[in-house]
């Protein structure tokens, strides 16, 4: 099945899909004049090209009406199914594949599909108070009965943040307590933020997918699982996908299923997501800090053996301390564990993991979690006075150790994403919490990630096929000139993030960062946040070097920006279609150049998006609430993509 991505329009907000009745042909050239033959056409992608207008989306859609059998649906307030036409509810009845949008509390086009295989929903609707969320119930349950999915394959849910969210899905879920369609083969459920409320459902829910046998792709909230009920729906299934983050008390179980038997096929695992979350965020896994959110090489080697197949891992916001040193039963380096995975193309590690060791004064000065407790019975030290010099006795290892990360690149040349992200790390734009100390002084780093410099960064210029590139909360780059090399020999880089390298009391790596962006020819994403940041004449002439550029998000406190400079670039970067900064000036300096961009290039790029922000503003929450959920997870709000959600492919 032939995909053919035509056009996009992000105030959309939604991907839409079409297919046809016959599969696409050999003749490549017709597919350029889709509408003579639109019989070649099996999947039409307006999603990522941005560049469309409102009339040549509803010109295309006036083509294609007839053979639609897959739709995407925005629920905007002021829906009402009852409106819908006898032809458009005769369509919806034969759609196989529907990807719907809440912005209002509606089950929306749900009810009327009958013949649905795959359900992809996304809630975005604002939180009210709990007085708003019985009348949206009550609104749900008048629209129309609860939705039936008998022929369902794939049931897939998002949240934004807020209790209402919540609430809605559980009328969604509502049946499957009922009655669990048989071919039920994906159920992903993705809420944020802390645990949501328990659902009693879970429990048949786990006997049902069990008896199936047919599950390959599974993640439900943490709150919602318990080990026996996951011991019951891994044991008969062969499942490719399975996500447990923020799940540190199943991880046990999750190792003994696929280690010991408790899967019917470990084998066929392509994808794993066993990250931990940022402790700060979340009091409830602050007591793991010592042990289940540590990696133990031992397990991960068997792991690798049984679950060789594996192409996504995340492993974000684990710890892995591996002492270089005799004595340890030549206990394997993770990496080398890592490196024997062929297969791997995406994945996402925590920056300790790439260190070889740590000398001893470090792990002393972060030692153990117990002299935290002393914080603030002691007198702090003066910052500059105090200088360490080493003693002969105590043992050191080279920072620029990098014979782990070495091993790990050399076996597993195929890598194309790879994020790199400091255990501790917190973005300055958390989605659910204001801007905290924790985000602008990560004391959780570790010492062995300190380890992790210029160095070896500069080894990733070994990953020739690398496309997407993330590192964040690294403490130990010095001038970042490892990123010259890996902008010189990784020709496809597509996407790169970037966010607190080095010292956070200055931007120590201006130089290097603008000689990358001069070779970042086919750059198409640019995500930057550093503390100090000047996004000056300079760095925009840099930038001016990424002609390719589509999406550019700046955040930084105390950085500047240069408005004329901004809107300089923007007039040379004609396939720029997002510009958000959230950084420093005044609101009305802010809010004049983001009129201005919008005022002079919304008619030439209709799917523009400009927000322009003071970072430390009270509004913020505001204007992110107010920002489209799609470009906030694209580029805006720092999180991984590694083994999120499986990759949703056509029918």
């Amino acid at each position: 099945m032939r995909e053919l991505p035509l056009i996009s329009a992000p105030p959309l907000d939604n991907w839409l899909l079409f297919y046809t009745r016959r599969n696409a042909g050999d003749g490549r050239h017709l597919l350029q004049t889709f509408n003579k033959d639109k019989t070649l056409l099996t999947h039409v992608c307006l999603s990522k090209d941005y560049m469309a207008s409102d009339i040549s989306v509803r010109h295309m859609l006036k083509q294609l009406a007839n053979q639609v059998q897959s739709l995407t649906f925005d629920v905007a307030p002021g829906f009402n199914s009852a409106q819908l036409s006898s032809e458009a509810v005769d369509l919806l009845s034969r759609l196989s594949d529907l990807r719907q949008t809440l912005l209002t509390p509606s089950y929306g086009v749900v009810p009327c599909c009958s013949q649905l295989r795959r359900l992809v929903l996304q809630f975005d609707i604002p939180d009210v108070t709990r007085e708003g969320i019985g009348v949206c119930c009550q609104l749900m349950v008048s629209q129309s009965s609860v939705p039936h999915y008998q022929q369902l394959e794939e049931f897939i849910a998002k949240l934004a943040p807020g209790e209402v969210n919540q609430t809605l899905l559980l009328l969604y879920l509502a049946v499957f307590s009922v009655d669990v369609p048989e071919g039920i083969r994906i159920f992903l459920v993705s809420i944020p933020g802390p645990n949501p409320t328990h659902w009693p459902a879970v429990t048949p829910l786990a006997h049902c997918l069990g008896n199936h046998g047919s599950l390959e792709a599974l993640q439900l909230p943490r709150s919602w699982w318990d080990s026996m009920s996951l011991e019951r729906v891994l044991r008969g299934n062969s499942p490719k996908h399975l996500s447990f983050s923020r799940c540190p008390a199943l991880w046990t179980q999750v190792f003994r299923s696929l280690l010991e038997g408790g899967v019917r096929d470990a084998t066929q695992l392509v994808s794993l997501n066993l990250s931990a979350s940022s402790h700060s965020l979340f009091p409830e896994c602050s007591g793991i800090r010592g042990g289940e959110d540590h990696l133990d090489a031992g397990t991960m080697s068997r792991l690798v053996d049984v679950c060789y197949k594996l192409k996504h891992v995340n492993l974000m916001h684990r710890h892995y301390h591996h002492e270089n040193t005799p004595g340890l039963d030549g206990e394997p380096h993770l990496c080398t564990s890592l490196s024997r995975l062929q297969h791997v193309r995406c994945l996402a590690l925590p920056t300790c993991a790439l260190s070889d060791g740590c000398n001893t004064h470090q792990s002393s000065a972060h030692a153990s979690p117990s002299s935290s407790l002393l914080h603030g019975l002691r007198k702090a030290p003066r910052v500059g006075l105090q200088i360490y010099k080493p003693s002969e006795s105590e043992p050191s290892l080279p920072r620029d150790s990098t014979s782990g990360l070495v091993q790990l690149l050399a076996g597993c040349p195929l890598l194309e994403t790879l994020e790199v992200i400091g255990p501790g790390f917190i973005s300055m734009l958390p989605r659910l919490e204001p801007c905290s100390r924790a985000c602008i002084e990560p004391r959780g780093m570790c010492a062995w990630a300190r380890g992790v410099g210029d160095s070896h960064v500069a080894a990733l210029q070994a990953l020739s096929r690398l496309r997407r590139l993330t590192l964040a909360g690294l403490p130990g780059i010095l001038k970042g000139t490892g990123l010259i090399p890996v902008a010189k020999h990784c020709p496809n880089l597509q996407a790169l993030s970037l966010a607190n390298l080095g010292s956070l009391k200055m931007m120590n790596y201006t130089v290097s960062l603008l000689d990358t962006l001069r070779l970042c020819t086919q750059l198409q994403e640019l995500r930057l946040e550093q503390p100090y940041l000047s996004a000056n004449t300079s760095f925009f002439e840099a930038l001016s070097c990424c002609s390719r550029l589509k999406r550019l998000c700046l955040i930084s406190r105390s950085g500047t920006f240069d408005p004329v400079a901004t809107e300089t670039f923007v007039s040379r970067c004609h396939s720029l279609t997002v510009c958000h900064i959230f950084m420093g000036g005044t609101l009305v300096t802010c809010r004049t150049l983001q009129k201005a961009l919008i005022d002079r290039y919304s008619a030439e790029r209709p799917a523009l998006s400009v927000v322009i922000f003071p970072l430390q503003h009270e509004d913020l929450p505001l204007v992110i609430r107010d920002t489209p959920l799609t470009l906030l997870d694209k580029i805006t709000l720092f999180q991984s993509r590694v083994a999120q959600t499986p990759l949703l492919t056509p029918w």
